[in-house]
C-alpha cells in the first residue's frame, strides 16, 4: 500500500484516552461490494444502539469511519484516497473530527502499515471484529433490549457510499461489472451474538479444512495480519442500520470462502466459509419486512455453498441447502421479490433450479461468475470447467427455469492467456448469449497464487481484449433489450433517474440492484406522481444497449 499524497505527521493517539463529550456524531464511508455494505450497516447499527448519532456530512462528524475494500489495485487505491480525504476533515480543513477509524478488508491486509503510513488513523477494525467498532469509537455496549427491533432504516443519504472500484455496470467504458469471485482476529468470545459458534454454524466445511492444511488461508507474509482468521458472523439479533432504498435490502447468508481460485485473496481476507442458520435468516427477513422492505437480495462469497457447514437435520440426515433457504423464505408474507447472487457453476443443482422455477417471487435469475471459458486458463485459475461444460449447465438451467436471466463475469489477461484462449472466450460468449456480462482486466495481486505465475500478459493487450469482449457483449445486450419492447412487466420504482431529471428509473425483477440495467420511465400513465419503493405495472416502449424505456400502466 502506498498513499499517493503527503500527509502531515501526527502523534499516534491512544483511542481509550481520547474522550468525546456528549453524543458523538459519526460519519461513515462504505466502499466496495454489497457484502461490505452489510458490514457497514452492522457497524452503524452497533454505534446507533450505543448512543452514537449518525451524520451524512463528514464536516459535521466527531468520528469518521471508512469501511475499505482491497480486492484489487483500483479498490486499494480508492480506499487509500478516501482515507486521506477523511484525514483532511480531521486536520487540514479545520473540521470537528477527533477520531478516524479504518475498517474492512484493507485492515486485514495492511493492519500495521495503515497506522504507520497514516498516523492520523486512530483505530483499525478488521472484517472479523465488527463489534470492536464500539471500543474504537469510545462507546460502551448497551444492555440488550429484546423487545426492540434490531433494525432501523435511514435515508441512503445518511451514509457516504462510493461507487465501487470493482463493482460497476456492464458497459464498455467501465472497468468491470462484477466481483471476480464472490468475492482481524476474533475480537472476544462474547462478540455481539455474532460469532459463528453463537449462530449455530459448524466450524468449517471439509474442503476448507483441507485447503487450510495446504496453505490456502496463510497470511504469514502479510505485515501485521493476525494469525487467526476472521470468524465473525452477524445474526438476526445484531443491530443494523439499513442504508439501501427503503423497499430493498441485502441479507448476508454466509461469510468467507474456501475455493482455491489463484487470482483471489478473499479467503485470506474473510476466512473460511461459514453459513448462517436458516431460522436466523428467516427471522431477519421477517424483521426487514416489518420495516417496509419488499425486495431481499441474498449475498455471500458463494451462496451456492450455503448449508454445507451446518449440522445435519436429524429427521432427514441431510444438511440444509440454498434450495431449502429459498423454500423457507419465498412463502413469507410481504416478501415481494427474492434473489440470490454469486453462484458457483458446479453448485447449480437440479433441486436449486427447481426451487427458483416454482416460486413466483423468486427471480428467474442466475449470477454465475464463470471467469473464463478456456479450459487451459480455468485450470491455471484453479476453477476447473470447460466451455462445453458451461454451455451444458446453461442449457439445463434454461430448460428448467423458463425465461431465465443469466449474468456472468470474466477475467481477461490472466497469466498465460493466449490469443487462442481469448478467441475461445469470444466464441463462448457468442454461443451462450448471456443477458448481463461484466469483464475484469486481470489485476496482479500480491498474496494471490497467480502473482507468482509466469507469462504475464501486457497491460495494453489486456485492455484491448477487454474492450473487444465488451463490444461483443454490447451487441448481444442490444439484441436482448430489443426483445423486451412491447412486454408488460412489474417495475420497482426507485426515483428520479441518476442521469437526467426528465426521467424516473426503476428495475424489473431480473435486474439486480446496482449491477444491471435500468427501466427508465418517461410516462407516469394514470398517476400524477410516482412513489419510490412502490411496484407498478409498466409496458416497455423502447430499448437501448443496456436500459429500456417504459410507460406506467397502473
Amino acid at each position: 500500500m502506498s498513499p499517493t499524497a503527503e500527509i502531515s505527521a501526527a502523534p499516534e493517539t491512544d483511542i481509550l484516552d481520547l474522550q468525546i463529550p456528549g453524543t458523538p456524531r459519526v460519519g461513515f464511508v462504505s466502499l466496495g461490494c454489497p457484502k461490505n455494505l452489510v458490514d457497514s450497516e452492522v457497524m452503524m447499527g452497533l454505534i446507533h444502539s450505543a448512543g452514537g448519532e449518525l451524520t451524512p456530512k463528514a464536516e459535521d462528524a466527531d468520528i469518521l469511519v471508512v469501511n475499505t475494500c482491497s480486492f484489487i489495485d483500483s479498490a486499494k487505491q480508492e480506499s487509500v484516497d478516501t482515507i486521506l480525504e477523511m484525514v483532511q476533515h480531521k486536520i487540514a480543513n479545520g473540521g470537528r473530527a477527533k477520531r478516524l477509524i479504518v475498517a474492512g478488508c484493507l485492515v486485514e491486509r495492511y493492519r500495521d502499515e495503515i497506522r504507520k503510513n497514516i498516523p492520523e488513523v486512530d483505530a483499525v477494525v478488521g472484517t472479523g471484529e465488527l463489534d470492536a467498532i464500539l471500543e474504537a469509537a469510545g462507546l460502551s455496549r448497551p444492555a440488550p433490549t429484546p423487545t426492540d427491533s434490531p433494525f432501523a432504516i435511514l435515508s441512503s443519504a445518511q451514509i457516504a457510499r462510493h461507487a465501487s472500484a470493482v463493482n460497476q455496470h456492464s458497459r464498455p467504458e467501465g472497468n468491470g461489472a462484477q466481483i471476480q469471485h464472490e468475492a482481524g482476529a476474533p475480537h472476544l468470545e462474547e462478540m455481539w451474538e455474532g460469532a459463528a459458534t453463537a449462530s449455530g454454524a459448524a466450524a468449517s466445511r471439509p474442503e476448507g479444512d483441507a485447503r487450510e492444511q495446504s496453505g490456502r488461508f496463510s497470511r504469514e507474509s502479510w505485515d501485521g495480519a493476525t494469525a487467526a482468521l476472521p470468524t465473525y458472523l452477524y445474526t438476526a439479533e445484531t443491530p443494523r442500520i439499513l442504508t439501501t432504498p427503503r423497499a430493498s435490502a441485502y441479507i448476508k447468508i454466509a461469510e468467507g470462502c474456501d475455493h482455491p481460485c489463484t487470482f483471489c485473496i478473499i479467503p485470506q481476507l474473510r476466512g473460511k466459509f461459514r453459513s448462517r442458520p436458516i431460522d436466523s435468516i428467516v427471522k431477519e427477513t421477517k424483521q426487514l419486512i416489518a420495516q417496509g422492505v419488499r425486495e431481499i437480495t441474498l449475498i455471500g462469497q458463494d451462496t451456492t455453498c450455503f448449508g454445507e457447514d451446518l449440522p445435519k437435520d436429524p429427521a432427514t440426515g441431510k444438511r440444509p441447502e440454498l434450495a431449502d433457504l429459498l423454500d423457507a423464505l419465498a412463502p413469507i408474507e410481504g416478501l415481494h421479490w427474492l434473489r440470490f447472487l454469486y453462484a458457483y457453476p458446479n453448485k447449480i443443482t437440479t433441486r436449486l433450479l427447481q426451487s427458483i422455477a416454482k416460486h413466483d417471487n423468486v427471480a428467474k435469475y442466475l449470477d454465475v461468475p464463470l471467469q473464463h471459458a478456456s479450459a487451459a486458463v480455468l485450470k491455471r485459475m484453479k476453477r476447473g470447467g470447460t466451455a462445453d461444460r458451461f454451455l451444458q449447465i446453461i442449457d439445463k438451467a434454461r430448460n428448467i427455469v423458463p425465461d431465465l436471466t443469466l449474468r456472468t463475469s470474466f477475467i481477461v489477461g490472466f497469466p498465460g492467456e493466449t490469443e487462442e484462449d481469448f478467441e475461445e472466450l469470444l466464441a463462448f460468449v457468442k454461443e451462450a448469449q448471456l443477458d448481463w456480462l461484466g469483464v475484469f482486466s486481470y489485476s496482479d495481486e500480491e498474496g494471490a497464487r497467480a502473482f507468482d505465475l509466469d507469462e504475464k500478459v501486457p497491460k495494453r493487450t489486456i485492455e484491448a481484449r477487454r474492450r473487444k469482449l465488451m463490444k461483443l457483449q454490447q451487441t448481444i445486450s442490444r439484441k436482448k433489450r430489443r426483445q423486451w419492447v412491447g412486454r408488460e412487466i412489474e417495475v420497482l420504482v426507485e426515483g428520479p433517474s441518476e442521469e437526467t431529471d426528465l426521467l424516473w428509473q426503476g428495475r424489473a425483477l431480473n435486474m439486480a440492484p446496482e449491477i444491471d440495467g435500468k427501466v427508465l420511465i418517461n410516462d407516469f400513465g394514470p398517476h400524477e406522481e410516482l412513489v419510490p419503493g412502490t411496484f407498478y405495472r409498466a409496458r416497455i416502449t423502447e430499448s437501448h444497449d443496456y436500459d429500456v424505456v417504459a410507460e406506467i400502466l397502473d
